[in-house]
């Protein structure tokens, strides 16, 4: 399963009934436990100490870190998953009782029907099961009704034998205007069609069976093929529902709501032309009806033919055509925040540098670079701004200024942005380091992507009053080389750009998402409380941005915090907050060793109980594996903290503080590569991986313009998710494969004994991404195919 955004496909999941309790049950907390443990995979009592862990206000990486005991172990992943379906388990239980509520004031529930709504697991069975009795506007099977006919379609139903026109005539009501036989039948035949429409058991087979063999079609608009152009790939297409990629998907939404394309459900061609239709045959199988499609056929067999083919051309197609691409578009934005939760935690746990003293270089041409110095906390100590390009063209003088700020601050790494002139730049800082050879100096090209949205935002008006926004840019860029993470919290996550259809998903649940990942993130880190911001404070478990604001003005009027317990000083820090908080919050060079480590205060009384075992100190014990030598957590053991906890105690001593990142590194983009125009084909470059989509890896090579690694070409087997290979912010190299300078596009592979033939050509699962049309391919598609190779099909598919 994917690690987020599992509720997505547990919601449209049918739970197996000989697996939860009895239907009386249903809406119980027991039966809610009972779902969640089935589903999760975990036993009913994790889930129960879980769900009232987070009732009672714990979160995630909290109860994940210090309840281990309560949950047996159940991770974040696990949790957050829990979460979300929780609510929507919840959901399910109030519409449950309203909808009960609202039949039973009708007078209509029955004892069967109110089984089956208590036994309903998902809310779209529960809106079927609904439909017949929910308030509705006046239809014209409501109007035939009021107009006596429904006994007529009754008496055609139940008699074999009957002509419909004779038994229409006895029904004529000239004062509703049903002044002939045709007129009758036709309103019997949309009381039946109604009836039918509303059906639980037929809704549900006949929507499962057009998920699994139906086909969405896309066609051009009507006289938009110039100004749709970017969509020209999509102007005779169709796929299988249940093959269409998520990035697919979202390009052919996308290309609807720009009124470029028309899209329809359907099922394979051949079949669409079959007499009957496969559907409605399937409807009149479904209710056991005699018919028969014949022009000789019996009037009443043929009339019955006629009602389910109405019930699925006028009620039931439209409907499942919203219904099913919507429930597309659903599981697509579920994958593309996936993605881009994924790709952003990547990003936020790539390598610190650490704490160095950082140049920032925010490269321009004709506005100048733009550079900030900070020291090895993040302070900025120094500004300029250089113009080494047109028009001045200042270059002896831009490397003397920026030789000088390196030399004053004892500058250790120079972060240089990645957008324009950055090639340019990073080659004024190599000359700056020949012509001032004594500079012992690191140049590391850094994204930049959301630093100009944070020059602008209130929180850098803040923290940079007296700055001007053009050099906020460069320190941010300083500082998310020093701690990408303490960085990147302060910027809106979708600015940091490394998600794919970021603008067509559902935003808040992009954002619920993305702000897990940030929390999970943080708190695995941990923060340091003495130095951090507010904006990362606020990120940590139980503080909100009060709590953070509060912490830092408490931290600039008192001091540094000397230990965890002064943290109750701060104005509304109460006591859930610090048990939700503290073990997060770390105090370097306190008074208390321990709370430079993520052994949570309440847990302290352990850690006495093992120094005094051992006879030591606890500065003798941190970080020194050997002291723990001789002594097995089993024996610390008691009823309020079992072994898991007691594991994680000894960890934590022997190494305090731990950073899950990785070690620090760097790409070294090749010299005299700086533009598409530098690049041929079987060139090797190191580069930067920007982003990575379901159909393959972006890659910086400091070109300016990213490549893209296809699928195909990232491992010499087969890879159905990318993230198995590559991640974000990850040192990779690659072989240049294809250059597009018109389109600008760089193909690439990280099979470095390719040739340079296109992927496409190679076989594998170069194609996955190229658009499969109806039937034969249009004129000259093959061949396009061919020429482009993977790369550009894949680029074809996505916009950014």
């Amino acid at each position: 399963m994917p690690r987020l955004n599992l509720f997505f496909r547990l919601a449209m999941t049918r739970t197996s009934a000989a697996l939860l309790p009895d239907a009386s049950a249903q809406g119980k907390p027991e039966h809610i436990i009972a779902l969640l443990a089935h589903e999760l995979g975990a036993k009913p009592p994790q889930v129960a100490a879980a769900v009232e862990l987070l009732d009672g206000g714990a979160t995630v990486p909290f109860i994940a870190r210090y309840r281990k005991e309560a949950t047996g172990g159940l991770d974040d992943t696990v949790l957050r998953n829990l979460e979300v379906r929780l609510i929507y388990v919840r959901e399910l239980e109030e519409r449950r009782a309203a909808v009960l509520e609202s039949i039973e004031q009708q007078g209509k529930l029955s004892e069967g029907l109110a089984r089956e709504i208590r036994a309903a697991d998902t809310k779209q069975r529960l809106e079927d099961l609904y439909a017949p009795y929910k308030p509705k506007r006046r239809t014209r099977a409501q109007i035939a009704r009021e107009a006596g006919l429904e006994p007529l379609a009754d008496a055609i139903v139940a008699d074999p034998d009957c002509d419909p026109a004779a038994l229409a005539a006895q029904y004529l009501n000239p004062e509703a205007s049903i002044n002939d036989a045709k007129a009758a039948l036709d309103g019997a035949r949309d009381i039946l069609a109604e009836r039918y429409a509303e059906d639980a058991d037929l809704l549900a087979d006949l929507r499962e069976h057009l998920w699994n063999t139906g086909r969405l079609y896309s066609k051009v608009a009507d006289g938009k093929e110039a100004e749709g152009a970017n969509f020209r790939d999509w102007f005779d297409f169709s796929e299988t529902l249940r093959t269409l990629p998520s990035h697919r998907v979202l390009a052919l939404l996308r290309g609807r709501q720009q009124g470029m394309l028309e899209l329809r459900l359907g099922l394979e061609a051949e079949l669409e032309a079959q007499t009957p239709h496969p559907c409605v045959a399937r409807i009149a199988q479904r209710l056991g009806l005699d018919v028969d499609f014949s022009a000789d056929a019996p009037p009443r067999r043929r009339w019955l033919a006629e009602v389910c083919r109405w019930t699925w051309r006028v009620k039931l197609l439209t409907a499942f055509e919203t219904e099913l691409i919507g429930r597309l578009r659903e599981n697509a934005e579920a994958e593309a925040i996936r993605v881009f939760a994924a790709n952003l935690k990547d990003l936020l746990l790539a390598a610190p540098a650490g704490p160095k003293a950082v140049m920032g270089l925010d490269p321009g041409i004709r506005t100048g670079v733009k550079v900030a110095v900070i020291d090895h906390t993040g302070k900025v100590l120094d500004t300029a701004t250089v113009y080494p390009f047109e028009p001045r063209r200042d270059r002896e003088g831009s490397i003397k200024t920026l030789a000088a700020l390196a030399t004053r601050h004892r500058v250790e790494l120079v972060a240089i942005g990645n957008g324009t002139a950055s090639r340019e730049t990073e080659k004024l800082v190599g000359d700056m380091l020949q012509a001032f050879p004594q500079l012992e100096l690191t140049r590391v090209v850094v994204s930049e992507a959301g630093a100009s949205v944070y020059s602008a935002s209130e929180l850098a008006a803040q923290e940079f009053p007296d700055l001007d926004v053009s050099l906020r840019g460069a320190v941010s860029i300083a500082r998310r080389l020093q701690d990408p993470l303490a960085e990147l919290v302060k910027i809106e996550p979708k600015a940091i750009g490394v998600g794919q259809y970021q603008h067509d998903v559902n935003q808040r649940e992009l954002a619920r998402s993305l702000d897990a990942v940030i929390e999970d993130c943080v708190n695995a880190v941990g923060v340091d409380v003495n130095t951090a911001s507010a904006a990362l404070l606020s990120r940590v478990s139980g503080l909100n941005s009060l709590l953070a604001r509060n912490i830092v003005a408490w931290r600039d009027e008192n001091g540094a915090f000397a230990n965890r317990k002064m943290l109750m000083k701060v104005t509304r820090f109460g006591d859930k907050a610090f048990e939700q908080a503290a073990g997060f919050l770390r105090v370097a060079n306190g008074d208390n060793p321990l709370d430079a480590s993520a052994v949570h205060p309440e847990a302290y009384p352990v850690v006495e109980r093992i120094l005094k075992k051992i006879s030591a100190d606890v500065s003798q014990v941190m970080g020194k594996q050997a002291a723990l030598k001789g002594v097995s957590p089993s024996e610390f053991t008691d009823e309020r903290f079992g072994l898991p906890t007691v594991r994680d105690i000894f960890a934590e001593l022997e190494k305090p503080g731990r950073d899950p990142r990785p070690e620090f590194q760097t790409a070294q983009f090749k010299e005299g590569v700086n533009t598409l125009n530098d690049l041929h084909e079987g060139m090797i470059l190191e580069g930067v991986v920007t982003n990575v989509a379901n159909f393959g890896a972006f890659v910086d090579i400091g070109v300016h313009q990213d490549g893209l690694v296809h699928i195909s070409a990232l491992a010499d087997r087969f890879v159905k998710d990318p993230r198995d290979v590559v991640r974000v912010g990850q040192t990779v190299k690659v072989k240049v494969q294809e250059v597009d300078i018109a389109r600008k596009r760089v193909g690439l592979t990280m099979r470095l004994d390719d040739d340079a033939a296109p992927a496409a050509r190679r076989g594998g699962n170069a194609g996955s991404d190229r658009p499969r049309g109806a039937g034969q391919p249009r004129a000259g598609r093959a061949e396009a195919g061919q020429s482009m190779g993977a790369m550009a099909a894949a680029f074809a598919k996505l916009k950014r």
